[in-house]
């Protein structure tokens, strides 16, 4: 199962934890954003997202290779993810890979020689809707979420 990725939860609880909203244009070349003349400043380790462009909207951590190159007008915004929602972003992970079998399972219920299995659902009612990582920690995550 792929990662879990910090921009899927900010979008998932519709928070971007923003501390600064930096207007331009932007080039990324050899991976890496160029920030030289621009008067957004990131601290080492600080999560930043990247908005507007065609190739590499999303959040990453400051310094980040591995973007693909491109010139694009858009935004950069300054993070400040408070450390509780990066621990359970990791937790999210965990689970997803422990359970993955399960949730990428097209069977709610199965039965063989006696065995009976059901999947596990949303609320318990039956409902044919699948365990997810989203349903799994919503509780968690409606402290961050905004409406």
């Amino acid at each position: 199962m792929p990662k879990v990725t910090l921009t899927e939860i900010c979008r998932e609880i519709n928070n971007w934890f923003e501390r600064g909203i930096y207007p331009g244009n932007y080039t990324i070349s050899s991976g890496e954003i160029e920030l030289a003349g621009s008067n957004i400043k990131l601290l080492a380790g600080q999560y930043f997202r990247i908005k507007g462009s065609v190739l590499n909207d999303g959040v990453y951590q400051y310094p980040c290779k591995g973007l693909k190159d491109e010139e694009f007008k858009g935004f950069l915004c300054a993070m400040a993810i408070p450390p509780d929602v990066i621990n359970l972003s990791e937790e999210i992970n965990l689970w997803c890979n422990k359970y993955s079998e399960i949730i990428n399972s097209p069977y709610q219920s199965e039965s063989f020689k006696g065995y009976t299995y059901t999947r596990s659902t949303q609320n318990g009612s039956g409902s044919a809707d699948a365990l997810t990582w989203q349903m799994q920690f919503r509780s968690r995550l409606n402290k961050w979420r905004k409406l």
